[in-house]
């Protein structure tokens, strides 16, 4: 039984997020040439974000007018509300406040910044050793777990080996088995799910985040929720490298992939 053309790009940004310039009627444009049934749009909401640009907040009464004018422009298309959060410890309650403000379908709970410091500029490794700035940055991904539920997925769990001036990036899971343990335990214990995010083949880092080895050990402590995302900024994006994401995902044991609609899981075959 072929599923493809009902497995959605659960995680995409359109120009509504500060990086990323591509319109929502041409992501919907090319979710229609792909044989999409649906299309989620989860644009970055990083409240007090170190990273200037993502200081920028979502007019989000336009949002949903320029949704509500795509969904009559497009009937034969769902065009479904999502988000992916930027979390810090000290925004429960402002992050609460707004998802439940708005319908969203589905939430990404994500790690963009650690103690306050930015990724991408590099402030956050200045004065740690690669070891250093993974383990905090898996203490803090634990700690908001424990601290906050109101999400459907943890985003990229390893997406830390995109920065730091480091000559190997890739995460060893014997080597931080413990943190990651007790993460994906939290995460299927609080009935959460993790995505696949494809993006990591885009940035040259010849591995999905998160790598093989964590997916392989979310299979195995029983992880059933998995989502598939793109982490698309520009509409080609849209899916890239879904093939062999789906492909990883059985061969490890998966047997489906996860979607949301009205905070409510649903699960394809794969």
């Amino acid at each position: 039984m072929n599923n493809t053309n009902l497995i959605i790009d659960s995680h995409v940004h359109t120009e509504f997020s500060p990086d990323s310039n591509s319109k929502m009627i041409d992501i919907i444009k090319r979710a229609i040439d792909l044989g999409l049934k649906e299309v989620i749009f989860t644009d970055h909401v990083d409240f007090d974000s170190p990273e200037e640009i993502f200081l920028y907040e979502i007019d989000y009464v336009d949002y949903m007018k320029k949704l509500e004018n795509l969904r009559n422009i497009f009937p034969n298309i769902d065009i479904l509300l999502g988000v992916e959060i930027g979390y810090q410890t000290h925004l429960n309650e402002r992050l609460d406040k707004f998802i439940k403000s708005y319908p969203f379908d589905f939430v990404i709970c994500s790690i963009h910044s650690c103690e306050g410091l930015d990724f991408y500029n590099g402030d956050f490794f200045k004065g740690k050793t690669q070891e250093e700035s993974y383990k905090s940055y898996f203490k803090t991904i634990e700690k908001s777990i424990e601290n906050y539920d109101n999400f459907d997925v943890y985003g990229h769990l390893d997406a830390i080996v995109r920065y730091g001036n480091f000559p190997n990036k890739k995460i060893e899971y014997l080597d931080f088995k413990e943190a990651i343990d007790n993460i994906l335990n939290l995460i299927i214990q609080r009935g959460k799910g993790i995505e696949l995010n494809t993006s990591g083949l885009r940035y040259n880092l010849g591995e999905m985040h998160p790598n093989r080895d964590i997916l392989k050990r979310y299979f195995q402590l029983g992880g059933k929720i998995i989502t598939l995302g793109s982490d698309a900024h520009s509409a080609n994006d849209l899916c890239r490298d879904f093939k062999e994401g789906i492909n990883i995902l059985k061969n490890i044991g998966f047997k489906h992939i996860a979607q949301f609609k009205n905070r409510k899981v649903t699960f394809i075959e794969i």
